[in-house]
């Protein structure tokens, strides 16, 4: 189940890239121009600044996120909610307009008076959260994090030993901990899973951003659409070494690749931008699915061992057939004469083939599992090949 529908506005892989645009209602907020206070103002940017620049989505947002700021009660978001919706009275475009809250009962009042879906930043972390959105059949988008609504994104402060097992725990990596964080109280037919980028505990690094980004395609296994938040992230900007102010190339740049990884729906402050960054993302994306006489067939989006065994798992099949999920085709420069024959036979012994291409260079081919052997086989070894070894091994993860 890659799509759901937001107030008639489709979302998911039969669908274009959606993009949602940002308004804040917060004085608390880090990023000053899509902060207003005043309703009228407020409409005219999204009316202007948003869906006049291609925002099919609105997210209103009624406190800063940012974990520098004091977390506001339940009851100080209502407070604030009138704002929002003199907002939407007052705005003229259409698109579908998200309400940003950790809380049911804020959900609950927002999609009373005339808000069309949720951004819940917590995850479920309330309980009623979900129910809330199954009353109201709306969509949700539901950010990974841990059972506290005062810590949203920290899904490494889970006790993940209780809610999974010590040996879980101790093997589980940062990506693994989001994608166990987003199924946490369910998902509904109609949510959205954002996976957390940016920042949202001491704990969290650049680094963590980085390997879920490079991992997206294993949040497909989750069957239901992504949303990202990459817009001029710390995690691109350090990579350019850009200022938050200079980040939008690297940030157009990591749109594209996100939707041709599977991403569905882009949070941003430069919507125009990222509207066309999102299309040139779609028109490369190669995934393949057809019906015929009531028949569907699906080649499902996968990239290594990691993506196939999320995808297994999420389907309740044995992770270790993976193993042995496709046919590996390394490609290996600047061995000389003998290290190549020492290669060959190493691969011979393991089941696999290493076959000299007419510009010299090696091509080892074998499944995961053969492969995989002649990677540990070499990493006990001295030398080149010794590094070899590691390297290989480092490439089939």
């Amino acid at each position: 189940m890659h799509n759901v529908d937001a107030a008639g506005l489709g979302i998911g892989d039969d669908h274009p890239p959606r993009i949602m645009g940002v308004l804040n209602v917060s004085e608390e907020s880090p990023y000053d121009p899509s902060v207003y206070d005043d309703p009228g103002d407020a409409a005219r940017y999204v009316d202007e600044e948003l869906i006049g620049e291609g925002a099919d989505i609105v997210d209103v947002g009624l406190e800063s996120a940012n974990k520098r700021f004091d977390v506001l009660s339940a009851e100080e978001e209502l407070e604030r909610l009138p704002i929002a919706l003199e907002t939407l009275e007052s705005v003229s475009g259409d698109a579908v307009f998200s309400i940003e809250t950790r809380y049911a009962e804020v959900a609950d009042e927002a999609l009373s008076q005339g808000f069309d879906m949720v951004n819940d930043i917590a995850g479920f972390a309330d309980p009623e959260m979900p129910t809330v959105c199954e009353d109201h059949d709306v969509a949700v988008a539901k950010m990974a994090s841990p059972p506290d609504l005062e810590r949203p994104g920290a899904v490494e402060e889970t006790d993940w030993v209780s809610r999974k097992s010590s040996d879980w725990a101790a093997d589980a990596d940062y990506v693994d901990q989001v994608y166990e964080a987003l199924k946490q109280n369910g998902l509904t037919d109609k949510t959205i899973v954002d996976p957390a980028f940016g920042g949202w505990s001491e704990a969290q690094t650049v680094a963590d951003d980085r390997e879920t980004f490079r991992r997206l395609r294993e949040f497909r296994a989750l069957e239901r659409p992504m949303l990202v938040s990459i817009n001029r992230k710390n995690f691109l900007g350090e990579v350019a070494d850009r200022e938050t102010e200079e980040r939008l190339p690297v940030s157009l740049a990591a749109t594209s690749m996100a939707v041709e990884r599977g991403a569905h729906v882009i949070r941003t402050h430069d919507v125009a931008e990222t509207r066309d960054a999102a299309l040139i993302g779609k028109a490369f994306t190669e995934r393949r699915a057809a019906t015929v006489a009531g028949i569907g067939v699906s080649q499902l989006d996968v990239h290594s061992t990691v993506e196939f065994r999320a995808q297994l798992r999420a389907r309740g099949v044995d992770p270790d057939f993976a193993d042995d999920w496709q046919a590996q085709l390394l490609e290996i420069d600047g061995l000389d004469a003998d290290a190549g024959e020492r290669l060959t036979a190493v691969a011979a012994d393991h089941g696999a083939v290493v076959q000299r291409a007419s510009d010299g260079r090696l091509l080892l081919v074998g499944s995961t599992t053969s492969v995989s052997g002649v990677a540990t086989d070499l990493a006990s070894r001295d030398g080149r090949l010794g590094a070899l070894g590691e390297k290989l091994s480092e490439l089939l993860r």
